[in-house]
């Protein structure tokens, strides 16, 4: 068999060649490495975004922890200086204290000579110094805020007063103070010797008929 011949269109036609895919230019694969770091960076940002909206409450709870810390401090402190302020004031209001614990012995020998030198009518000379001296000394007491407390007749307080014992007294109320043995003295109003005072049990009552009784019978 007779093979076809090609057609004269056929052999007029040129040859087409292979196609090849182009490589990507150098401006390409940097636009593309761009765009991938700016994916990443953006990455980066929204992170940090976040970070950043705590970081500013952390930081609000920390300074208010600070401030905590120093208002504590400055009210630790200022108690402190009021406690040391009423110490040393209370240590000057009663500085003297032991002074006069020693002079109150004075002031009972000499209320002892005075009664005595009243006792002797002879001894007008030493009564009249004697009692200067008491009348001085009593000034001086005074002055230093150092007080008599008040006994006689008054109701019996355990605080100011301590009984050495007790007796029936008919002006004298039961419970109050019917005889002062020593008097007491007080700074301010701390007491530095109570007085020695006898406690009235009242009006006494009539005399006891039971043995009178006993005898009869």
């Amino acid at each position: 068999m007779n093979e076809p011949k090609p057609s004269p269109l056929e052999d007029s036609l040129p040859d087409t060649p292979d196609v090849e895919t182009p490589a990507p230019s150098p401006n390409e694969e940097h636009a593309e490495s761009a765009a991938a770091t700016d994916c990443s960076e953006n990455e980066v940002v929204d992170s940090e975004s976040q970070a950043g909206e705590s970081q500013p409450l952390d930081l609000q709870g920390q300074l208010r922890e600070a401030n905590d810390r120093v208002l504590r401090s400055q009210a630790e402190l200022e108690n402190s200086r009021k406690r040391m302020r009423r110490e040393m004031d209370e240590q000057r209001r009663f500085a003297v204290f032991p002074l006069l614990s020693d002079l109150l012995p004075v002031v009972d020998n000499l209320g002892r000579a005075v009664q005595s030198a009243n006792e002797n009518p002879d001894a007008e000379s030493l009564l009249a110094g004697v009692q200067m001296v008491a009348s001085q000394l009593a000034a001086i007491l005074e002055q230093h805020n150092c007080r008599k407390i008040a006994a006689a007749g008054e109701l019996f307080d355990p605080n100011l007063h301590e009984a050495i014992g007790q007796q029936p007294s008919p002006d004298c109320p039961e419970g109050h103070v019917a005889h002062v043995a020593l008097e007491g003295y007080c700074l301010h109003d701390r007491v530095i010797r109570p007085s020695q005072v006898l406690v009235s049990t009242g009006t006494p009552g009539p005399p006891d008929d039971k043995s009178d009784g006993s005898q009869a019978e």
